[in-house]
């Protein structure tokens, strides 16, 4: 008997292992995948592009999210009813700090709330914080292959445009005021899912942890170059290569945690 297909990503428990990798970009599924043995496409349905490959002999599903909270929900909601309990994300951000430079590798190790979804989730007193072990593989990986290399805190936010343009809104004074506390505190990127993968995946008890590239400086405020020459392209493969190397070492460490 055949079993059905999820409502949105279009995949069963036939479709796809343990582990899953889930960018933003729908683009991005096809060239992540060539790093993987095997790689083919199986699945589109709206935002959500699907890839399957392998590594280290495990099946490993590349699905985009789309972009921002609702359609990242949706896509790890559906992935762990297949069968998914681990999740990496690998994209892009932009730099909120002055020690993230363009082409740096960030590793995530935690997510200011500036979002609506994570709060169908949990409570906003609870922290949007990855799995400990696996961004410590991120950041071991990163080093490893030679990058810059930043861990910290990423700002997940809703609107593109109120990040580039807050002035220009009703609501400007507050959303400046706001950016800016979180950049003093210390935030040293901007992206639109990490806050909403992490609470989604804490609250079904899976693993989720993600590696970024920065796809601009920082020259005081984030709108930069983003709009005019958009993501560099060149620089995402740092990420993905880090992402690889990182969940080698996480299949290689649950297949030992079997035999022992």
């Amino acid at each position: 008997m055949q079993i059905e297909k999820t409502l949105h990503i279009k995949l069963n428990s036939e479709d796809v292992g343990k582990y899953a990798i889930v960018p933003g970009d729908p683009a991005r599924c096809e060239i992540i995948a060539k790093f993987l043995d095997n790689p083919k496409k199986i699945q589109q349905n709206r935002e959500h592009t699907t890839y399957v490959g392998y590594l280290e002999g495990e099946k490993i599903v590349v699905t985009s999210t789309g972009m921002g909270g609702p359609s990242t929900a949706i896509c790890i909601e559906e992935l762990y009813k297949c069968g998914v309990d681990t999740f990496l994300r690998i994209g892009t951000g932009a730099s909120t700090s002055s020690k993230v430079s363009k082409g740096d590798v960030i590793v995530i190790n935690g997510a200011v709330r500036m979002e609506g979804t994570g709060l169908h989730y949990l409570p906003m007193e609870f922290p949007a914080v990855p799995d400990y072990n696996f961004t410590k593989k991120l950041e071991e990986s990163s080093l490893d292959l030679g990058y810059n290399t930043n861990v910290g805190v990423t700002i997940t936010k809703d609107s593109f445009y109120t990040q580039i343009e807050p002035e220009t809104k009703p609501v400007g004074y507050e959303l400046i005021n706001r950016w800016n506390s979180y950049v003093k505190g210390g935030a040293i990127c901007t992206a639109m899912e990490e806050a909403t993968l992490f609470l989604v995946a804490g609250s079904l008890n899976a693993r989720a942890a993600s590696v970024l590239v920065s796809a601009t400086d920082y020259v005081g405020k984030v709108s930069n170059d983003i709009s005019s020459k958009g993501y560099p392209s060149n620089y995402i493969e740092r990420a993905i290569r880090v992402g690889i190397e990182s969940l080698r070492k996480i299949i290689l460490e649950d297949r030992n945690a079997k035999t022992e």
